[in-house]
């Protein structure tokens, strides 16, 4: 499996001649987990306002969190439970310092940091406080939304 959703390539086996062929088989990425990369499915222009597509990628194994706001990269750690699909972000994020003119990544931090659960559906991963969906991420990156502005 590859993180940001390439494809993988396996040689496919012949039942019939049990020999190896060159027939890639395309596996897509898992979105029944909550580990790997996930990228923001944009709302609106201001989310990619620094020109970047905000992702955050899970290590499950060491509850590290690291990623992009959609202006700094991002590190950190989490917690999460796969019973009760809680989740929860460490506040002492490691960010990078550039400044990104239009872009609110105040507002970026504190919706991540008040997330308290998620929801895998329909091949999205959905942060949420209580029952309000906060931010929805998906395994590709989304193509920006347009500005109003002409």
């Amino acid at each position: 499996m590859t993180a940001c959703g390439e494809a993988v390539s396996d040689h496919a086996v012949s039942k019939d001649t049990a020999k190896m062929t060159s027939a890639p088989v395309i596996r897509e990425p898992d979105t029944t987990t909550l580990a790997g990369i996930w990228f923001l499915q944009p709302v609106l222009a201001s989310d990619t306002a620094a020109g970047k597509t905000p992702f955050l990628r899970f290590d499950i194994g060491k509850t590290r969190i690291s990623g992009n706001t959609g202006c700094n990269s991002l590190n950190g750690a989490f917690w999460f439970s796969d019973k009760d699909s809680s989740l929860s972000f460490n506040e002492k994020f490691v960010t990078s310092k550039m400044v990104c003119t239009g872009y609110d990544e105040k507002a970026f931090l504190k919706s991540l940091l008040s997330t308290n659960h998620y929801r895998l559906w329909k091949g999205m991963l959905i942060l949420m406080v209580d029952q309000t969906e906060l931010s929805r991420w998906v395994r590709k990156p989304a193509t920006a939304p347009k500005s109003d502005k002409a």
